[in-house]
């Protein structure tokens, strides 16, 4: 193997950690490596993408879909800087990603040579391994640590290689090393679960808060949920650990959240973290027990103060204490939030089965709702388009759901479909996108259509960044700026080869779902909508009396008075 070139040995490991794509841009600083890709395709395939953003996004993606290494590469300077976004992506979402950055040759680093710039202090607050290729020989051990390094702490992984190593052949004597990883075990603490059974036994009005960690124990929660009487809530990510419709399940919190959901955590005398580092503690209950299971010890204790931590894989501790823990026949608690929920689901249906134009938003998830696969991919940007996604989709726990959770990126929609058709091309993929968040990316959707990825991108298009419109006025502020150019979407997706169909009234809304289903190539379905804020599940009293403060700027500045549409929201108080 060591008597190749250098590039050829980089391609052939990647494809032994069972890498098969990539995603990337080309350039001068990659020429050579991307000459071992050209001459490995059948092995690995190179993703070509308009804007390494968007490659860095798809292999974040890619990811936290699969839990699979995503793999980018770019060249020096401009194209390693794009990366960036998509990076920390991937960092704040705990996703293994690998960067293969291109460089200068080795003989001019340093010379402040033509889109030279300095990699490794860029990188260096994304990466959990950041290293430059110095030497040939140390190539083979230095691709497979970044990798190991990169599934081990669940981040991101970046190699700078100079271009010219890439050609230059291995003969030297090189330190051999593993394709290999293994996950470790975490075996919980039987004490501290003893302790946790001992205080779920007494509590009268459990709560559980779910995370990503519990996306692998469904089954384990459901079942838990239902022995111990606990009504669950949900993280953002972690949407579809329970179905939505799930008797026992009561959505998300905080301001994309459900009012059940936050009612139950006022009343709760006991909370269950899962598999969560919530981050919106003023939504957590004060002065309650607390348990908190995750498999990272680091995050025990974190952001809530925690009276039982157990370090533990979600699936095993929760069969575990599923085995120790009787039925509990304490439901009340959980019957009456059951009550609660089965009145918020009639609230909501009855805001989708609306009949009206302009379009509103939760119509549009609804229709949406009809032609989703039971397997399907959600690939949902960050905005008001999250909120109603969160809300009004209905998941299965047979369907996954992806979206930028801690970094909040906008433009990650349209990438995350990408990648999702590529991980499993047999699937259904539908991007929901708003039209803030769409463009940002939106030169990609060519991406979709030169290699073939059938998928459903439906676009809100308000003509507006409608969230910060949103908090702006719930700032007690007025609306500045926050409008766009009308664009017809429809019309960019036919001329970038795919089909599109523009959405005006409710009555076309459903055929074009519909057909955009039927076709078996990229489509986007263009959807122009009511302005509607997603006012949150539950109002405070400073959120009305900030209305009622832009309300009356609106009266004095522009002299007519614009009731700001919180009526709705009022009975959430």
């Amino acid at each position: 193997m060591f008597d190749d070139r250098a590039g050829k040995v980089l391609v052939e490991q990647l494809s032994d950690w069972g890498v098969d794509h990539i995603y990337g841009m080309h350039g001068d600083s990659i020429n050579n490596l991307m000459e071992e890709l050209r001459k490995a395709e059948d092995k690995i395939k190179f993703i070509q993408v308009r804007h390494e953003e968007a490659g860095a996004l798809a292999a974040s993606s890619y990811a936290k879909l699969t839990g699979k290494l995503g793999v980018c590469l770019s060249i020096a300077g401009p194209g390693a800087i794009h990366l960036l976004n998509g990076l920390y992506d991937a960092k704040k979402d705990h996703a293994p990603v690998l960067v293969l950055a291109g460089q200068v040759p080795t003989d001019q680093i340093g010379t402040d040579g033509f889109q030279e710039v300095n990699m490794e202090r860029i990188f260096d607050d994304v990466a959990v391994f950041n290293k430059q290729v110095v030497s040939k020989e140390q190539l083979p051990s230095m691709v497979n640590q970044a990798i190991r390094t990169a599934y081990a702490k669940k981040g991101v992984a970046v190699l700078t290689l100079p271009d010219d190593i890439s050609a230059e052949k291995i003969k030297n004597k090189v330190q051999k090393n593993a394709v290999l990883y293994e996950a470790p075990e975490l075996t919980p603490d039987t004490a501290a679960m003893q302790e946790a059974v001992s205080v779920i036994e007494k509590a009268k009005k459990p709560i559980i808060l779910a995370g990503t960690g519990a996306k692998k124990a469904k089954e384990e929660l459901a079942a838990f949920s239902d022995r111990i009487a606990a009504p669950v809530v949900i993280s953002l990510p972690a949407k579809g650990v329970m179905e939505d419709e799930h008797p026992n399940f009561l959505g998300n919190l905080g301001m994309i959240g459900t009012k059940p959901a936050y009612e139950a955590m006022e009343g709760a005398d006991l909370l269950i973290l899962l598999g969560t580092s919530y981050p919106y503690t003023e939504f957590l209950p004060e002065d309650v027990t607390c348990i908190q299971i995750d498999s990272n010890p680091l995050q025990i204790g974190k952001r809530y103060p925690v009276d039982i931590g157990i370090a533990g894989d979600a699936k095993k501790t929760l069969a575990w204490l599923n085995e120790q823990l009787p039925q509990t026949d304490k439901r009340d608690f959980l019957e009456k939030y059951q009550e609660k929920m089965a009145a918020w689901w009639e609230e909501m249906k009855a805001d989708e089965e609306q009949a009206s134009t302009p379009i509103k938003p939760q119509q549009v998830i609804h229709e949406v709702q009809k032609i989703t696969a039971d397997d399907a991919i959600l690939s949902v940007d960050v905005g008001n388009v999250t909120v109603w996604a969160a809300r009004h989709f209905r998941m299965k726990t047979t369907q996954d759901f992806l979206t930028s959770s801690w970094l909040g990126t906008m433009g990650c929609g349209l990438p995350g479909a990408i990648a999702s058709k590529l991980a499993f091309p047999d699937r259904q993929v539908i991007g929901l996108c708003g039209d803030g968040g769409f463009t940002m990316n939106m030169q990609d959707f060519l991406t979709a259509v030169k290699y073939n990825l059938p998928m459903i991108i439906v676009i809100f298009n308000n003509e507006r960044i409608g969230m910060i419109k949103y908090e702006q006025e719930a700032g007690g502020n007025l609306d500045y700026k926050t409008g766009l150019e009308s664009f017809n979407f429809a019309r960019f997706a036919e001329n970038c080869g795919g089909k599109g169909y523009r959405v005006e009234k409710l009555e076309e809304l459903k055929p074009s779902l519909e057909a955009a289903a039927s076709f078996n190539q990229p489509a986007i379905i263009d959807v122009c909508i009511e302005d509607e804020p997603p006012i949150p599940g539950k109002l405070s009293y400073d959120q009305v009396t900030s209305y009622s403060k832009q309300t009356i700027k609106k009266l004095f500045e522009k002299g007519k008075l614009e009731l700001p549409p919180v009526r709705k929201g009022l009975k959430r108080m």
